[in-house]
C-alpha cells in the first residue's frame, strides 16, 4: 500500500516535505519507518476515506448500466480498493466545512465588553499590565464580553464560524519588543484565557451562545512557540548557530541529527549544559512560569539562536526571541495534543486554525493533525476543522500540508494574491485562469482545495482596504469600494470558505501590516490609527465603528444571503470557463454534482463595461440573472455559449433554468503518460509528487477519479477531479527512486456511466539536488561555504561535494554530510595559493539504490570582493551617535570605515546603556541592507548594552555585522 496520501497517516513520520523553490525553503522532515503509532490511527483515516468518496450505490443519481462500464459500486457505500477490472467512479469530496464564512477577529480590537479587565488585574503601569488603549502595541480593551455584546452584529454579515486570535494567557509586556501581548502570541499559559481578555467561564458563554444560534467557534493555536521566557547564558536574543557547525549532542555529549528521531520514541536524552549550542538560562522568577509544567522544560526547545526565516533556521530559529519548542520530541508533540484536546473536550471549540505551520518539522504535522482530528470526533465534533497558516504563494509549497502531512487544510495564501493581483490592481484576467488550474495540487483521496479558507487580507500582512488604497493612490472613494466589493464578490463566488477579517466590513485601511492593520471597532485613542482614511465612509476611528448600513457591511451580508440561497456558489465544481487578454472579464461556473444546475459567474476588472461569449454545459437553454446589474435572461446559443455583459469592476452571476441533460454513454477516457512534477521553469514544483493527468471525451459534466498501485499491491484511490483538465499530483516521496507505479483513470458523468482507462505505468524520480550557496558568480576567500538541499529530503541521503579549478577535474570535497534538512561542506581554498580571477565550480553528489545524483554547477571566482562606496550602521541607536533621526541610512555619523588590510568596514561608537536594533546599509540606502547572520533584508539585529564604546564591523563578503562592547 502507498504511504501517500490516503494512508498517509498510517505511518508516524511517512511523508517528508520537499522544498518547491530550494532558494527559499528546506525540507522539513524526513521519510522515518513506520512505528506503533499506526495501529492508533489506523481505524480513524480508514473512516475519513471511506466518508470522502462517495459511490454511486449511495448517489443521488441512478447508474445506468453500460456494458463494460457498469460502475459495481460497494453495498456499505464505502469505498475499496478497486480489484483489476472492476473500478468505481466516485464523486469529488465534499468534506463537512466547505461552506462556512469566518470572521476573523481579534479580541483586544473588537469590543470593550468589561472594563474592568482592561490591565489585566495587573495594575496601572503600562509597562507591566500591558495596556494603553493610546499605543497601538498595547492592550486597547477589547474582551470576550465584547463579542458577546456584539454577536448579532457579527451574524449579520453571515456568519457561521468566528475565529479568534489566540486568547490564551500571555506575558503581558515584553520590554525587548518594547510592546504587549494582546496580540495573543506571546503564550505562557496554554491553560487559561488571558485575563485582559476574560476568563474561561466567559468562552465557555461566548461559545454557547455561537452555538445556540448556528454559529461555530474557532481558536487560533500555537505549537511551535511560547512567551520569550528562556534566555542564553552567552547572551540574550543572539544569532543562529546552524547544525552543521554545532550538532546536537546526547545528555552523554555523543553528536545526534534530531532529524533521524522526529516522531519517534527513541529521541536522545538531553542535558541543558552539554546538548544545546546555546545554554538555556531561567530567570529565578520564571522557572514555574509557564503551563502546564513540563513546558518549564529548556531541553524542550531548540536553544539555537534568532531565525533569519530562511533555509534551515526557519524551522529551528527563535522567532524575534520567543522559546521555540524542540518540536520533534515526542514530549512536547504528545504535550501539545493534550493541551488541545482539553480545550476540545471541556469548551467545545469547533475547529482550529494552526499559527506558523510552515516552520515546524513534517513528522509533527503527522501525528498531531490525524490524533487531534480522531479526538474530536470521539467528542461529538464531526464537523472539526483544522487550518494552517502557510505563509506562501506556491501551490505545489502550501498543498504539502494538506497531502503529504495529513493536516485537513490551509490558509489560502495563493489565493490572496490572485485576488488582490486581479481586484486591486486589474491585472491579466489569464491569471486567475492560471492560478485555478493549479488547485489540482490539493487534491488527494481524502482532502482537496474545497476545504481551504480563502482572504483578503490579515493581521499581519495588511487589509484589502489598504491594498486597494496603495495599488490605486488616484482613486476616489468610490472605485475604491467597488474595487473592495469585487474583490469580495470573487472570494464569496470562488472555491473554499470566505474569511472576513474583523472591521473589512466597515471600509478599515491602515498603511501597511501588523499593529497598523489591527484598529479598533470601538473607538479609538491611538494617533496612528486616527489618521486613517476609510472607505465607504466619513467616519473616523475616533468613533465606534459598528454600522450596518456601511455599504460593505451590506455587500458581504448579501453576497453570505446569496451563497445561502444557492449553495452551488459555494461547494459546487468550480471549473473555468473564460479569461480575458488582458483586464476585462474572468468566468467560471459552479455546478452541484447532485442537483445539476449550472451557475456562471462573471467579474470584470476593468474600468469599462465588458462583454464576453462564455462556454457552459447546455445548449439552448434560457440563463436567468440572480446577482448583479445585467441583463435578467440570457440564452446559451446551439454551442452552449452564453453571452454576458458585465458593468465596470463588477460580477454578475446567472442560473441555469434547467439541468445539466444527462449523457447517454459513459466518456472516453485515456491517461496521459505521468511525469514528475519537478521544478520547471513556470513551476516551483515538487519532485515528490507525480503529474498525473486525464483525458476526457466530450463536454458535459464528468468526475475523475485516479487510482494508482504499485507492484504486488492492489489499486489505491489518490483523488477525484471534477474540474477540466483533469489531473492529480500523487505524492510518491515515501517510495524509493526506480521504483514503478501503475496509474488508472475512472471517467464518471452525470448518468452514473462509468468508463476506465488503460494503465499506465511511471517510474519513481531519483531526488534532485540544488546547491543553494555560495552565489552564482559571486567571489570567493579562504573558506567557502557550500550548501546543498534534496528534493524529497529522505534520513538516509548523504550527500557529498566536489570541486573544479579552473576547468581541472573534479575532486571530492572532505567528506560527505548525512545531516539535514541543509547539507554543508566547508572548503578551504588558501592551501590551494589561487590567483585571483581563477575559477571554481562546485556541484553536490548522492547515490542510492539505482541512481546516481548530481546536482547543477555553481561557479565563483576566486578574489576579494568588490566593495561598496559606503556602509551604515543603520538603527534604533542612529540619534545616540548624532544622526537627526533613528534608522538613517544616509546618515554620515553612522557610516563605517574600510580596513584595506582586513577588507572589513568598522566603526567605534559611545552609546549609553540601552537595548538597540540595527542592520548594515549599503551606499546610504535600504535598495540593499543586511541583518542577522548576513541576510538581505533580514531581521533587525538586536544589541543589548550596558554602556560604554562598541565596536561594529561588517565583512561585505559575507554580509555579516558584529558588534562587541
Amino acid at each position: 500500500m502507498f504511504p501517500n496520501p490516503l494512508w498517509k497517516s498510517l505511518r508516524r513520520g511517512a511523508g517528508a516535505c520537499a522544498e518547491s523553490d530550494p532558494s527559499r525553503r528546506l525540507s522539513r522532515g524526513r521519510q522515518n519507518p513506520s512505528s506503533g503509532k499506526a495501529a492508533q490511527t489506523a481505524s480513524f483515516r480508514t473512516a475519513a476515506a471511506a466518508s470522502a468518496l462517495v459511490l454511486l450505490a449511495g448517489a443521488a443519481l441512478p447508474a445506468q448500466a453500460v456494458a463494460g462500464t457498469q460502475s459495481p459500486g460497494s453495498p456499505s457505500g464505502t469505498y475499496s480498493p478497486s480489484k483489476a477490472g472492476s473500478p468505481s467512479g466516485a464523486h469529488s469530496l465534499r468534506a463537512p466545512v466547505t461552506d462556512e464564512n469566518f470572521y476573523f477577529v481579534m479580541a483586544d480590537r473588537f469590543s470593550n465588553g468589561n472594563t474592568a479587565n482592561d490591565d489585566g488585574g495587573l495594575g496601572p503601569d503600562p509597562m507591566v499590565s500591558g495596556f494603553d488603549p493610546q499605543r497601538k502595541g498595547f492592550y486597547n480593551g477589547g474582551d470576550l464580553n465584547g463579542l458577546l455584546d456584539k454577536i448579532d452584529y457579527i451574524q449579520g454579515l453571515g456568519t457561521t464560524s468566528i475565529w479568534l486570535t489566540p486568547s490564551f494567557k500571555n506575558k503581558a509586556v515584553q520590554p525587548e519588543d518594547n510592546s504587549a501581548g494582546y496580540h495573543g502570541y506571546w503564550v505562557t499559559d496554554f491553560t487559561q484565557i488571558d485575563p485582559h481578555l476574560g476568563t474561561n467561564a466567559e468562552l465557555k458563554a461566548l461559545i454557547d451562545e455561537a452555538h445556540s444560534r448556528g454559529m461555530k467557534v474557532y481558536f487560533d493555536i500555537i505549537t511551535n512557540h511560547t512567551a520569550d521566557v528562556i534566555g542564553y547564558k552567552e547572551g540574550a536574543r543572539t544569532g543562529y548557530v546552524s547544525k552543521d557547525k554545532e550538532p546536537y549532542r546526547t545528555a552523554a555529549g555523543d553528536v545526534f541529527d534530531d532529524r533521524d528521531h522526529a516522531g519517534q520514541a527513541d529521541f536522545p536524552e538531553l542535558d541543558a549544559e552539554q546538548s544545546f549550542p546555546y545554554t538555556p538560562v531561567l530567570d529565578e522568577a520564571e522557572k514555574n512560569l509557564k503551563v502546564p509544567a513540563w513546558l518549564n522544560d529548556p531541553t524542550l526547545y531548540h536553544n539555537r539562536g534568532d531565525t533569519t526565516f530562511t533555509g534551515e533556521n526557519s524551522y529551528y530559529g527563535d522567532f524575534f526571541g520567543l522559546d521555540d519548542l524542540f518540536t520533534e520530541h515526542p514530549k512536547v508533540v504528545d504535550g501539545m495534543k493534550d493541551v488541545y484536546q482539553t480545550w476540545i473536550r471541556d469548551f467545545g471549540v469547533d475547529g482550529f486554525r494552526i499559527d506558523t505551520m510552515k516552520h515546524v518539522n513534517d513528522e509533527f504535522w503527522q501525528e498531531f493533525g490525524p490524533d487531534v482530528l480522531s479526538y474530536a470526533k470521539e467528542q461529538g465534533k464531526d464537523e472539526f476543522f483544522m487550518f494552517g497558516e502557510v505563509f506562501d504563494t506556491s501551490k505545489s509549497f502550501t498543498s504539502q500540508f494538506t497531502t503529504r502531512n495529513s493536516m485537513q487544510a490551509v490558509l489560502d495564501f495563493p489565493f490572496q494574491d490572485a485576488s488582490r493581483n486581479f481586484a486591486s490592481r486589474s491585472q491579466d484576467a489569464r491569471q486567475l485562469e492560471a492560478f485555478f488550474a493549479g488547485d489540482d495540487w490539493y487534491t488527494d483521496a481524502d482532502s482537496n482545495v474545497y476545504q481551504l479558507p480563502t482572504f483578503l487580507g490579515n493581521h499581519d500582512m495588511g487589509r484589502i482596504g489598504s491594498f486597494i488604497s496603495s495599488d490605486n493612490p488616484d482613486a476616489n472613494d468610490a472605485e475604491r469600494v467597488a474595487r473592495d466589493e469585487l474583490a469580495h464578490e470573487l472570494m464569496y463566488f470562488s472555491r473554499g470558505n470566505p474569511v472576513v477579517y474583523y472591521g473589512d466590513e466597515q471600509g478599515f485601511t491602515g498603511p501597511g501590516g501588523d499593529q497598523d492593520a489591527r484598529q479598533t471597532l470601538f473607538a479609538s485613542k491611538v494617533p496612528e490609527y486616527l489618521d486613517d482614511n476609510l472607505l465607504g465612509t466619513d467616519a473616523t476611528h475616533g468613533t465606534d465603528n459598528f454600522n450596518t448600513g456601511h455599504p460593505l457591511y451590506g455587500k458581504i451580508s448579501e453576497l453570505a444571503q446569496l451563497t445561502k440561497d444557492h449553495p452551488a456558489l459555494r461547494d459546487g465544481a468550480h471549473q473555468h470557463r473564460y479569461a480575458a487578454d488582458g483586464p476585462g472579464i474572468y468566468a467560471f461556473s459552479r455546478t452541484d454534482a447532485k442537483d445539476q444546475r449550472e451557475y456562471v459567474v462573471a467579474l470584470n476588472n476593468s474600468e469599462q463595461p465588458r462583454t464576453a461569449t462564455v462556454p457552459t454545459y447546455i445548449a439552448k437553454r434560457n440563463y436567468s440573472l440572480v446577482y448583479g446589474d445585467a441583463a435578467a435572461e440570457s440564452k446559451t446559443s446551439a454551442d452552449g455559449k452564453l453571452t454576458v455583459t458585465v458593468p465596470p469592476l463588477s460580477a454578475v452571476v446567472y442560473q441555469s433554468s434547467g439541468r445539466i441533460p444527462k449523457a447517454k454513454a459513459a466518456p472516453a477516457v485515456s491517461l496521459q503518460a505521468p511525469v514528475s512534477a519537478a521544478a520547471s521553469a513556470t513551476s516551483q514544483g515538487d519532485n515528490g509528487r507525480m503529474q498525473v493527468t486525464a483525458d476526457v471525451g466530450g463536454t458535459s459534466f464528468y468526475e475523475v477519479t485516479f487510482e494508482a498501485k504499485k507492484a504486488g499491491g492492489q489499486w489505491e484511490p489518490i483523488g477525484t477531479d471534477d474540474t477540466a483538465p483533469y489531473r492529480v499530483f500523487h505524492d510518491v516521496a515515501g517510495l524509493n527512486p526506480g521504483a514503478t507505479v501503475e496509474y488508472r483513470a475512472v471517467a464518471l458523468d452525470n448518468a452514473g456511466h462509468t468508463s476506465v482507462s488503460s494503465a499506465r505505468a511511471a517510474t519513481v524520480p531519483a531526488p534532485v539536488l540544488t546547491i543553494q550557496q555560495p552565489e552564482e558568480g559571486s567571489t570567493v576567500q579562504r573558506n567557502v561555504e557550500v550548501v546543498a538541499t534534496a528534493d524529497p529530503e529522505k534520513a538516509s541521503h548523504v550527500v557529498g561535494f566536489e570541486r573544479s579549478v579552473a576547468g581541472g577535474p573534479w575532486t571530492a570535497v572532505r567528506e560527505g554530510d548525512d545531516s539535514s534538512p541543509a547539507y554543508t561542506v566547508t572548503d578551504d581554498l588558501a592551501p590551494l595559493n589561487l590567483a585571483d580571477g581563477t575559477e571554481v565550480r562546485y556541484r553536490a553528489t548522492t547515490a542510492g539504490p539505482g541512481f546516481n545524483v548530481v546536482s547543477g554547477v555553481r561557479t565563483v571566482l576566486v578574489g576579494a570582493a568588490p566593495q561598496p562606496e559606503s556602509v551604515t550602521v543603520a538603527g534604533s541607536l542612529n540619534t545616540e551617535m548624532g544622526c537627526p533621526e533613528d534608522w538613517q541610512p544616509a546618515c554620515e555619523s553612522a557610516f563605517m570605515t574600510l580596513d584595506p588590510v582586513s577588507r572589513t568596514w568598522n566603526l567605534t561608537a559611545d552609546l549609553p546603556a540601552g537595548q538597540y536594533e540595527f542592520k548594515a546599509a549599503i551606499n546610504g540606502s535600504w535598495d540593499e541592507n543586511y541583518g542577522q547572520d548576513g541576510a538581505p533584508n533580514g531581521p533587525n539585529i538586536q544589541l543589548n548594552h550596558d554602556g560604554g564604546p562598541v565596536t561594529f564591523r561588517y565583512d561585505h563578503t559575507t554580509h555579516v555585522i558584529t558588534a562587541e562592547s
